[in-house]
Formats: C-alpha cells, structure tokens, sequence
C-alpha cells in the first residue's frame, strides 16, 4: 500500500494518507452532497400552473457552494494518481468558490492550498481563504479567470515539483463529480420527472456533468445553459464564452439552448430570492433563477432545475445592499 505524506500549509508534517484512507475521508468531504431541492413558488408569477420550477441549494455544501463537489473530486484523483504526493501544494486558478472549497478539504487533510484568483474577487471570498490560511496570488481584474489561469500555469511549470496542478477547467474530475453526484440526487429528487436543466458556464463542470447525466437517463431531457450578456459584467464565476478561454472540459454537444442574463437583472433577483423566497443567495444563483424563469416562461408544461451555486453573505460587500 503505497503512502502520500500530506504537509499542512506551515510544512509541519502529519500522518500519511492513503488512497485506501479515501474512502473513509475526513468528516467535512462526507457532508458534501445530498443538498436539498427547493421549489420556487414567489418569484414564479405568469408561469403556466403545469411549470415547475425548483433550484439545488448547494449553499448548503459544508463549503458554502457546489464547488466543494468537484474541489472533492479533483483532489481524491490527484492523490491515487500520486500526483499529490510529498511536499506538494495544492495549485489552481479560481473566481472564489472552487479556492474555498480547496482550502477546506486541504485544511482538513493537512495539505497547503495556493490559489491564484482575479483582484476583483468579493472581499468576503478573500478574508474565507486567509481564515483557512490558503495562500493567495491576486491576478490582473480584467483578465478575469483567464488571467488566473496563465498565473497559475506558470507557476506549475516553473515549479513542477512544489506544485500540483489541478486546473479545474480542463480536469475531467469536474466533470465526473457532477454525473456521480448532481446528476444522480436531482434525477432522484424529481423521481426522474425534470424536463429541463438550466445551468451557469463558469468552468462548465456542472453543466457538462449534470447534463451528460440527465441525457444518458432521459434523453428527451432538455439542457440549456446561461453566460453574462457581455464581456464586461459583474457575475463572479460566470463566463462569457465568445470572449474568454473556453475550458476544455465543456461539451457543446449537450446544449439545447443558451440565455444571457444582465448583472442589473441579477442583482434585482437576488433582492427578490431574499425577500419573497427567504433564500439568501449569490450572484450566480440569482443570474440562474433569472434564466430559469426565462425558460419556464415559454413552456406550457414542465419541471425545471436550476443550481443556486452560493450564499449570498459571500456578496454583503457588494453595492446592491446599499439601498
């Protein structure tokens, strides 16, 4: 049986962990998953009665977003595979919630996390990854995740034996995560009664995973996703693909349809989702219950699922609180 020594990110050794050990991870990685359904029933005015509409509240995630699924995932791979072995540190690019979901699961095995993320990032991600003693490279705000990941990219090369690597947008456990997961819990909480999937691009992970699920159990079932309306916009994870780095692990195939949503138009359902719904959420979950009705509003009858990727005390520094 072979042995990983992980390090703490100060570099004081603990006790080896095994891909044996894996499979009874630590008590954090066993609450990830398994994340309620919630119908939406007050922002749902003009739907037709025979459409549904309900979002995954993966804020519940003991990281706070879905990203701790394929954070998970990722890590879990790199460690059998041996990648993540020795002295190594945990490297990837991120807009916030992928480096939280890291640096919790590395804290909780002792491994040292570091992340490069855009300086525009939400002050709250930024305090969540010092809390866990993540070490943080800000990178060029307007080169947005891309910027990120050349960052990063260097680093691994320059460094290949301090760092792994994990580069959530071309890592194949991304995708894995949500077919074995996502996928699986939404098609048994609708009992395999949803007719569409509406999710964000970011490192499309969960669209490409959620959607090769859905299409494998139900082709009929339809899959769109949703991007910001331009290049330039305030929702933090999102892409907007005809002018950024398209990740690798994204699956046109899948797609049925796309939307776009405004920042303004997010910004106003977030506000909405608080006061109406009682949920407390992001920036991109509101982006997706903004796309989600859209879709809804054009269907005489159906089940719709969408993902509410975060909680919104991520975003309390943002203007939109103001008034």
């Amino acid at each position: 049986m072979t042995a990983y020594p992980l390090l703490t990110t100060e570099a004081a050794p603990r006790e080896s962990v095994t891909a044996d050990d894996l499979f009874t991870p630590p008590p954090v990685v066993t609450q990830i998953g398994n994340t309620p359904l919630l119908e939406l029933k007050q922002v749902r005015s003009g739907l037709h009665p025979a459409v549904r509409v309900f979002a995954k509240a993966e804020w519940s995630n003991p990281g706070g977003s879905v990203k701790d699924r394929a954070g998970w995932y990722m890590i879990r791979q790199a460690i059998i595979d041996g990648r993540l072995s020795g002295d190594r540190r945990i490297l990837d690019a991120t807009s916030g919630n992928t480096g939280i979901a890291l640096a919790m699961i590395g804290a909780a095995l002792g491994i040292g996390v570091t992340l490069c993320i855009p300086a525009n990032a939400s002050a709250e991600r930024k305090r969540i990854l010092a809390a866990y003693h993540a070490e943080v490279i800000l990178t060029d705000a307007l080169g947005s995740t891309d910027s990120a990941q050349a960052t990063a990219r260097q680093l691994s090369l320059k460094y290949p034996d301090r760092y792994c690597y994990l580069n959530q947008y071309a890592n194949p456990a991304n995708v894995r995560a949500h077919m074995l997961t996502t996928g699986p819990e939404i098609w048994r909480q609708t009992d395999g009664k949803v007719t569409h999937f509406v999710a964000g691009l970011g490192t499309t992970g969960t669209f490409t995973g959620v959607g090769r699920y859905l299409k494998a159990r139900a082709p009929q079932v339809r899959v769109f996703s949703f991007q910001p309306d331009g290049p330039l916009h305030g929702l933090e994870g999102l892409k907007h693909l005809p002018t950024v780095h398209v990740p690798e692990i994204y699956d046109a195939a899948l797609l049925d349809g796309n939307l776009e949503v405004s920042t303004e138009d997010a910004y106003l359902m977030m506000k909405r989702l608080v006061r109406e719904e009682g949920l407390f959420v992001g920036v991109s979950a509101a982006a997706a219950t903004v796309a989600a009705l859209r879709l809804a509003a054009t269907l005489e009858s159906g089940l719709v699922v969408t993902i509410h990727c975060d909680t919104g005390a991520r975003y309390l520094s943002l203007p939109v609180w103001d008034s």
